[in-house]
């Protein structure tokens, strides 16, 4: 089956009770049993609900995974993947990543003996220098959030090969219908399902999906144990979602690349990240791992005038400002006191995220719309 065949099909069948065409909502805590421990394989919706489960299987369909996870966030799914490390174990992780992930790794589990580096892996060389006998995780975004740097997946997967270490890779930005990292040897893939696959901001879902069966039980056991789950409204709204994500993410291709280029070409910009540049570092290995560019772009001023930065967005009209990202409607931000505002400024700026730069999530309204609202907004 066709990967847009699958957003539609992928995981799911006719509801057995009545043959309902869409997975039906079941809005129960409980399931009835017909002796202890008899029954149909729900027994309590924080262990398993009808509806979950087909967002579940859905997901692994998508991702070319066999096992699927949703959780009640998408730091709820990183969570449980740290829950697998034990305290003296090493992390190796991108320096430019999602702000929320870098305060639950330095402000939650450093505090529980778990180490961390953040390196740049734009040359994944460098990562080698970073393991030791005590590394367990490798933590990829790609492209990164929010400097849309492109790390190589195949050649991080065999680096942690090299070193029986787990690869897990943030997905949300290229999403299943550009990028599937599992197919290019990651371990486990995460997502952000507020973001591109629920499409229309009006839910709150991480996931994760992985081919290994003692990896999955573990993380089941996890899920289960703690609970962070999602519940069965949010996971009929992320299903419907994804029906349509093969279109949505051709439109957000379509008007990135538009957005990006008109920012270019403009005299009061100085740099705009967007992998679908030639000049873009690593734009051949993005060309190799990914479908198309997204829908994600970063810029900066000329002369990194934060003054100049804050006037821009507050002045948008087509796009809003507002935190998130990957919806239908065009969002901008300012990382450095939005998203990002939890890492130290030093660090922040180490990795380009500095006081000018702002971030878009290019929706799919009109391209010559969201070009105007630009030129307005930047004068």
């Amino acid at each position: 089956m066709k990967f847009n065949t699958r957003t539609i099909h992928g995981g799911q069948k006719p509801d057995p009770a009545y043959g309902s065409v869409m997975p039906p909502i079941y809005q129960t805590s409980t399931f009835a049993q017909s002796t202890p421990g008899g029954h149909k394989g729900f027994e309590y919706s924080r262990s398993a609900n009808p509806t979950r489960t087909a967002l579940e299987n859905c997901l692994a369909s998508l991702e070319n995974g066999s096992y699927g996870l949703a959780f009640a966030s998408g730091l709820a799914a990183i969570d449980a993947v740290l829950k697998l490390l034990e305290p003296g174990d090493e992390v190796v992780s991108t320096s430019d990543l999602y702000g929320g992930s870098y305060r639950l790794f330095t402000k939650i589990y450093e505090n529980f003996g778990i180490k961390f580096h953040f390196i740049n892996m734009n040359n994944v060389e460098d990562i080698e220098a970073y393991i030791t006998h005590d590394t367990k995780l490798i933590w990829v975004e790609t492209p990164t959030n929010p400097m849309m740097n492109i790390i190589d997946i195949v050649a991080v997967a065999k680096i942690a090969k090299k070193h029986e270490v787990m690869l897990a890779v943030d997905n949300t930005f290229a999403t299943p219908y550009l990028q599937q990292p599992l197919d290019l040897g990651a371990d486990i893939v995460m997502h952000s399902v507020t973001k591109y696959l629920g499409g229309h901001s009006d839910l709150i879902m991480g996931a994760l999906v992985v081919n290994d069966k003692d990896l999955a039980d573990r993380l089941y056991f996890i899920q289960n144990a703690i609970g962070a789950v999602c519940g069965p409204q949010d996971a009929f709204l992320a299903l419907r979602g994804i029906k349509t994500l093969h279109l949505r993410m051709q439109r957000h291709c379509e008007n990135g690349k538009a957005v990006a280029e008109y920012l270019r070409n403009h005299p009061k910009i100085e740099n705009v990240n967007w992998p679908g540049f030639k000049d873009h570092a690593n734009h051949e290995i993005a060309k190799k791992q990914m479908k198309g560019f997204g829908g994600m772009v970063s810029f900066t001023t000329k002369g990194n005038n934060y003054d100049e930065a804050i006037k821009i967005i507050e002045n948008l009209k087509v796009f809003t400002l507002a935190e998130s990202l990957g919806g239908v409607e065009s969002l901008a931000g300012h990382p450095a006191s939005m998203t990002h505002a939890s890492i130290p400024k030093e660090e922040r700026e180490q990795a380009g995220v500095v006081d000018s730069l702002i971030r878009l999530s290019v929706g799919i309204e009109d391209e010559a719309d969201l070009i105007n609202d630009l030129k307005q907004a930047i004068g």
